[in-house]
This record gives structure tokens, sequence and C-alpha cells, in this order.
């Protein structure tokens, strides 16, 4: 059987306070770590991706920003959906059910490739709403044929994600790193091929990115699967599927689970999106500038993402053991260690806003000196904001995976409404529209909604441990 679980210690004196926390983080890292890599691969592609096609001018990176925002929403719902299928590997696992392990990434794959097809469509149907948006118009232009291939890559996207998940709930992370890093390499050589036409490829500009995505993407799906399936320990989950028989229970328990998870993030990078949108409102260079400072939190975000994805694997474990005591320690832990984390995040946007946007933009380039000048100063006002909700993005993402990991999604799910939907956007859309701290106004409202949301998550996560643990206590007696 895999295991997230940790042995007990054998002496039963009690650990100073800190130690009981820090004495997990080193089995936290370790597998969170994999997952952290993982992601922060596709985050480093988007990274080199705009430093590419940063290079061919402001309009072309505007194009890339506004072409992925939608994209982004619609990944946003595959990929949250596709989270339900770890915690309830996870707990298969701590209870030691290996079939009720492959029921749930049997069915979840057949939801994911289902879901992945009816994202593409919908994004094909939704892109006339580009001309009735305020974008800049040669920024449209460029923008649709970029995203109709990258709309395409969705379907091996989610794909993906099924056997990702369903690796990571086995507190196996490392297998889809592999995958990913492979396709992530990949995707770097197409697109600096295709992007200049280097080496005799043709000059292909943002489009020649959108198709080393879409490449990079099917051999990401391809090598999962064949890697899971040559590896002996998961022949039994990933072998043997009679797709003809799928269980309405099973079905049922997914979807509970992956709808209101997918609006969970939804509503999440959907707050971020309307930034978007609210920046190219304000004009190229801003929205330009957003990207920039999107791209660069995004990086960060992916760390607390992997420990998100830790307390997931680990609370679903010790729900299937039914240790609540153990639970809350653990998932108290990884909060900790994710606070630390981010506070030396914060602290390095702080020192470094005025450099890191200088990475995306050629300064010496004379032609577009005045708007490389400008979108690197607003960057820099957007970083300074961002430096302050590296920790309350951090911990709401973690919290929310803990809260996962319990199978707590519906509340959780009005929650985030709430903060970003109900706190956030109203904040952003005045302030940035409406005021003269323009683009930074904008962040403001992302910083109120992202800080309500960690609060609000780690109430909730609060009240319904000690409720369990309290009902633990007054059964045994």
């Amino acid at each position: 059987m895999f295991t997230g679980i940790t042995p007990k210690a054998s002496n039963p004196k009690p650990f100073p306070l800190f130690k009981r926390y820090t004495r997990e983080f080193r089995y936290n890292i370790t597998l969170s770590v994999p997952v952290i890599l993982g992601m922060l691969g596709h985050t480093f592609v988007a990274f080199a991706d705009n430093i590419m096609v940063g290079q061919l001018g402001t309009a072309e990176l505007a194009a890339v920003s506004l072409g992925n925002s939608f994209v982004f929403i619609a990944m946003s719902l595959g990929i949250g959906f596709s989270t339900a299928i770890t915690p309830l590997v996870a707990e298969a696992d701590g209870a030691g059910l290996k079939e009720d392990g492959k029921r749930a990434l049997k069915h979840g794959l057949v939801l994911c490739t289902v879901l992945g097809i009816s994202l593409f469509g919908l994004i094909l149907l939704m892109k006339p709403l580009m001309y009735l948006m305020d974008q800049p118009p040669e920024v449209v232009v460029l923008a649709i044929p970029y995203l109709d291939l990258v709309a395409f890559s969705l379907v091996p996207l989610i794909m993906f994600q099924a056997f990702k998940q369903f690796s990571e709930g086995l507190s196996q992370t490392k297998y889809p790193m592999y995958a990913t890093i492979l396709a992530n390499v990949l995707n770097i050589i197409l697109n600096y091929l295709l992007i200049f036409g280097s080496f005799g490829f043709p000059k292909l500009g943002i489009v020649g990115a959108a198709i080393g995505t879409l490449i990079s993407r099917f051999v990401m799906l391809a090598f999962l699967w064949i890697l899971l399936n040559k590896k002996k320990k998961f022949h039994f989950y990933v072998t043997g599927f009679n797709f003809k028989v799928l269980e309405n229970k099973v079905m049922k328990k997914i979807i509970n689970l992956g709808f209101p998870s997918a609006l969970q993030m939804f509503f999440e990078v959907g707050i971020f999106t309307a930034a978007i949108w609210l920046s190219g409102v304000l004009g190229k260079n801003p929205q330009a500038a957003n990207q920039i400072a999107l791209n660069l939190s995004s990086m960060t975000f992916m760390f607390g993402m992997g420990l998100g994805v830790a307390a997931m694997i680990r609370v679903g474990n010790q729900k299937g053991l039914r240790d609540w005591g153990e639970l809350r320690r653990i998932a108290q832990s990884i909060f900790f260690l994710t606070l630390i984390l981010e506070v030396g995040f914060a602290i390095l946007f702080l020192v470094c806003r005025f450099w890191f946007p200088t990475i995306y933009l050629d300064v010496d380039d004379i032609t577009n000196q005045a708007d490389n000048m400008e979108v690197i100063a607003l960057a820099a006002q957007l970083l300074l904001v961002a430096a302050f909700f590296q920790i309350s993005d951090g911990l709401q993402v973690v919290i929310l995976g803990a809260l996962r990991g319990l199978q707590d999604v519906k509340i959780p799910t009005g929650i985030t409404f709430i903060a970003y939907w109900l706190i956030a956007f109203p904040i952003s859309y005045y302030l940035g529209l409406h005021t003269q701290l323009g683009s930074t106004g904008i962040w403001i409202g992302l910083l109120a909604g992202l800080t309500a949301s960690a609060i609000m998550l780690y109430l909730r996560f609060n009240y319904l441990t000690r409720k369990l643990a309290l009902e633990a206590a007054g059964s045994s007696e």
C-alpha cells in the first residue's frame, strides 16, 4: 500500500510547541517538492514564452495575455474538477481499499476527457467576446489564432490531470513531475524554433508559441501513461479497465467533489482574469505590466499549490484512518511551513520589484523604449502589492487543499465566491477604473480578496476539524 502517513514517534514525551509542527517539515517538503517542480515547470514555460514573445513587442505580449485569459478560465475548471480524484485515492490508500482507488481513476479519467473536449468547444464559441471587451484592436487580431491552438491543448492537459491526481493520491508525486519536465523542455525548444524561425523553421510569432504548447501537452500525456503502465506498483490500478461499465455511485461522488472544486479554482482564476481584462481597458501597456506581475506571482503561487497538494494527500490519509488529532496537527504543520515560505517570497518581491520586469523586455530597444520603460515602472508598482499578498495567497490555497482532503467542498466554494467576487472584484473595478490608482488599484482589490479568503477558509477548517475530533472523542467514551 502506498501511504503518506508518517510513523508516530515511539517516545511518548510531549514535543515542544514548535517541534510538534516542524518535525513534519521534512516529509511535507519531500512530498510537495515534485509537485512544486512540476507546476513550476508549467509556469517557467509561460515565463519563457513571455520573455520570447516580449521580444516581438508589447502588443504581442498583451495578445498572449488576452488569449491565455480565456484558456486559464477553462483550465481552472478542468484542473479544479480533476482534484476530486486525489482525496478519494488518498482516503482509499489510507484505508487499504485498492479497488476504490482504481474506480476513482477510471471514472475520473472518463469525466476529465469529456470535460476537456467540452471546454475546448466552449472557448471556440466564446471567441467573439474579444471584440466586445473594449480591448486594443491590434491585440485582439493577434490573440485569436493563438487562442485556437492553445484551447485545443486543454484536451490532453485535462486528461493528463486525471493521471496526475491519481498518482499524487498515492503519495507518488515524482512521476507527474518527470512528465512535466520533459514536456516543458520540449515546449521551450519548439517555442524558440517556431516563434523566431530559427534553424530553418518558419517564423510564426505567437502562433509558434501556441503550436509548441499543443505538441508538448500531447507528449506529456503520452509519457505519463507509458510511465505508469510500465511500473509494477501501478499495474493493478492502470490496467484492466472496462469503460463500458461505469458506476453511477462513483460518477456522482466524483462530480459532487469535482464540481465545487472546479468552481473554487474558477472563482480565483476568474478574478485574476478579470484583472487582465480591466488592465486591457486601461491600455496595452498596463495590460503588459499586469502580465509580467501575474507571471511572477504565478511562479511563487506554485509553491503554495504544491504544499496544498501535500495537505490534501496527508489529510485524506488521516481521514481514511479516522485519526482527527493527527489530522489537525499535520495540517497545521503544513500551514506553518507555508507561512514561513511566503514571508520569504514577500521579501524577495519587495527587494527585486524594479529588476524583475526588466527580464521580460528589451530595455535597449530604441523603437519601443518609451513603452518598455512605462511597462517596467507599472509592473514594479504591481509587484509592491503582490509582495503583500504572497502570504494570504499561499495560505488560502494550502488551507483549501486541506479542506479538499476532508472532502469538504461546498462551503469553501461559497467562501471563495464571497472573497473574490463580492470583495475583490468591486474593489478592483472601482480603484482600477475610477481612481488615479489604475493598475495598482486593481491589484489592491486582489490583495483584499485573497486575505479574506485565507481568513475565512482557516476558520472553516478549524471549526470542522474540532467538531470531528470532539465527535470522535464522544463516541469512544
